[in-house]
């Protein structure tokens, strides 16, 4: 693969004596300290649940180590241990960056996960060495690269095979128009979440942590035009403030993001706006823009009414659509919306 998506694999048992226990782990590098802060949260998340242990993948966040592990827990009886049963967790650590590449395949990645039960019960009752266990956990890493790798590659072929479906892009010059739609707002409104439904592609991102910015693309046909859209995603965050606006430069259009279940992102929205304008201004073109409120699936929670936001939408000469990242309603209509609206103002 072009670059390593999985940043370690823990193996840890639940120690009757020792408690959350690591027994085996790749890569060496782990600190003890690191090993423990795993163990500990992996499995006492646990704790208070009655002993049912959640059939399914878990992914759970380690903020200190800037990481998040895919878990598999794992749960078999044996009479030897305290009340009957025994508990162990196999965790699966990667980059929070790519945690929708995670969240998208988490069917797909169970089942390397689900084969491997056995194989883990059955040394557990042969009292295994760390040696065997980190052979099993071999085996894990290897299945789950050649499985990320093979998600990867039918993302990019889906990708060019939908949007050429006679024959796939070889040739750059075959796209017609490209555009840069720089995707603004508060932290946690669903920027990412929005372009990820819409590209519908998790591997292909071109991520700088430190500057905040994560750019993504689309290529497709608006009638026999062929439209590139060039999707920024800028980071939120106030730390990222001066930065983020070298990004604005030259963008063709704007989204402003809000969550439609908290105001304050809303009321943000012109200090967004004007953050954007000041900084494409001086090119003498009108700067095309939607307001877009996402997280419409939460009707119950929803605190902005449409028509507040069509009265600043008004204010601002800008176009207003509710969007569900979740549910994926209106998502691939607010871009394309956005493309056609590109496209008539440079015919």
């Amino acid at each position: 693969m072009k670059r390593q998506i999985i940043s370690g694999i823990v193996y840890i048992e639940m120690n009757d004596e020792l408690g959350p226990n690591p027994v085996a782990w790749l890569p060496s590098k782990f600190t003890q300290i690191d090993l423990m802060h795993i163990a500990i949260k992996a499995l006492t998340v646990l704790t208070g649940e009655k002993g049912l242990v959640p059939e399914s993948l878990v992914i759970l966040p380690f903020p200190s180590m800037n990481l998040k592990g895919l878990i598999k827990y794992i749960k078999w009886d044996d009479e030897s241990r305290r009340g009957g049963v025994a508990q162990s967790a196999l965790v699966l650590l990667f980059q929070e960056i790519d945690d929708v590449i995670f969240y998208k395949y988490l069917n797909d990645l169970s089942i390397p996960f689900n084969n491997l039960v056995s194989a883990i019960i059955n040394l557990e009752k042969s009292k295994a060495s760390r040696e065997e266990y980190i052979q099993v956990i071999e085996h894990l890493e290897f299945n789950i690269s050649s499985l990320l790798a093979e998600l990867e590659q039918q993302e990019i072929t889906q990708q060019e095979t939908e949007a050429f479906p006679e024959q796939k892009l070889k040739d750059r010059s075959l796209i017609d128009y490209q555009f840069k739609i720089i995707i603004v707002g508060d932290p946690n409104v669903g920027k990412t979440s929005l372009i990820l439904r819409y590209t519908d592609n998790a591997f292909r991102r071109n991520y700088v942590p430190t500057l905040g910015v994560m750019v993504s693309d689309k290529i497709f046909k608006v009638e026999n035009t062929v439209v590139q859209l060039t999707l920024w995603d800028i980071g939120g965050q106030q730390k990222f403030q001066t930065m983020r606006q070298q990004f604005y430069r030259g963008s063709d259009a704007v989204f402003l993001v809000f969550d439609l279940t908290k105001p304050e992102s809303f009321n943000n929205i012109p200090k967004w706006f004007s953050d954007v304008l000041e900084q494409v201004k001086d090119r003498g073109e009108e700067l095309i823009g939607f307001i877009i409120g996402n997280k419409s699936d939460l009707k119950e929670e929803r605190k902005i009414t449409s028509n507040k936001v069509n009265q600043l939408a008004s204010k601002l000469e800008l176009g207003f659509i509710e969007t569900s990242a979740l549910l994926g309603e209106n998502v691939d209509h607010s871009f394309s919306k956005i493309a056609e609206l590109l496209l008539k103002s440079r015919l």
